[in-house]
């Protein structure tokens, strides 16, 4: 029978690693602006190239945060992150809000600008493999946000896709990290900076150490809900954020997750009986 067991076992396992490696969604581009290497910084005001309804408000330029988000109306040099579900005084779009740091040797800096996606006009901004407070570089981020003009369906609205690749690190050593991990770790997610039900959002996981990184319960590399690894969409139609629901293939990815640590579980079991 611990035969037959570990050959299930076996089976399992391979659909699993048979499971297909997905390319990181993080496109070329948007780089024509850059941060010099810095800790806390953001850029001017810069042109979005369109017009972007945002819970009712207008926004024709937005600011750069080094701190993985941008921000309109002003920008934001907040190091430790903070949740975005109340009124954070501020409208904040934030792929990975923590304590970014490109100071050290071995981080790449941010990059920023206009481009198209998908055939329309688009501003995008890159943390290309960054480092951590102080100067960590012994784990890198690699993430992008990439705000699509969408006037083709009406005025003012857009796409927001949030893109990962490897993600190893969660939280600056001033923000209660010890070497990238725990403490007040990242959030991601949106908010029109008012707190009103409905005009913010946030991923789970969000502000929980361990739960972004590579291999955690929502970890960003694999996490979606458009059915892409790695990948957040969120529509903006007349000022108002929706989210997709995920697509099949997501929950196919789930499962196969799963079934593995069901199987390890069962054969444990039947090997210590």
């Amino acid at each position: 029978m611990k035969k037959t067991y570990l050959f299930l076992f076996a089976c399992l396992v391979s659909i699993v690693l048979a499971a297909p490696v997905f390319a990181s969604p993080i496109v070329p581009g948007f780089n024509s602006s850059t941060l010099a290497a810095n800790d806390d910084g953001s850029s001017s005001n810069v042109a979005l190239g369109f017009n972007f309804n945002f819970f009712g408000t207008t926004y024709s330029d937005v600011y750069v945060n080094n701190n993985g988000n941008v921000t309109f109306g002003r920008d934001m040099n907040t190091y430790t992150p903070f949740g975005l579900t109340t009124n954070t005084s501020i409208p904040i779009i934030a792929p990975f809000f923590a304590d970014v740091d490109t100071r050290g040797q071995g981080s790449g800096i941010v990059s920023y600008g206009t481009g198209t996606f998908g055939g329309h006009n688009a501003f995008g901004v890159n943390w290309p493999n960054v480092g951590y407070y102080f100067e960590g570089t012994d784990k890198l981020d690699n993430f992008q946000m990439v705000l699509v003009d969408r006037s083709d369906i009406a005025a003012g609205d857009a796409d927001i896709y949030f893109n990962y690749g490897s993600m190893q690190w969660e939280t600056g050593d001033a923000s209660g990290g010890t070497d990238g991990l725990g403490g007040q770790s990242a959030h991601v997610g949106y908010s029109a900076g008012t707190g009103v039900a409905g005009s913010y959002y946030e991923l789970p996981g969000s502000g929980v150490p361990g739960s972004f990184i590579d291999g955690g319960p929502y970890a960003l590399d694999t996490a979606t809900n458009d059915g892409t690894p790695g990948q957040y969409i969120f529509n903006v139609r007349n000022g108002v954020v929706t989210r997709p629901v995920p697509e099949p293939s997501s929950f196919l990815l789930l499962g196969l997750g799963l079934a593995g640590l069901v199987a390890v579980r069962f054969v444990k079991r039947s090997i210590t009986a």
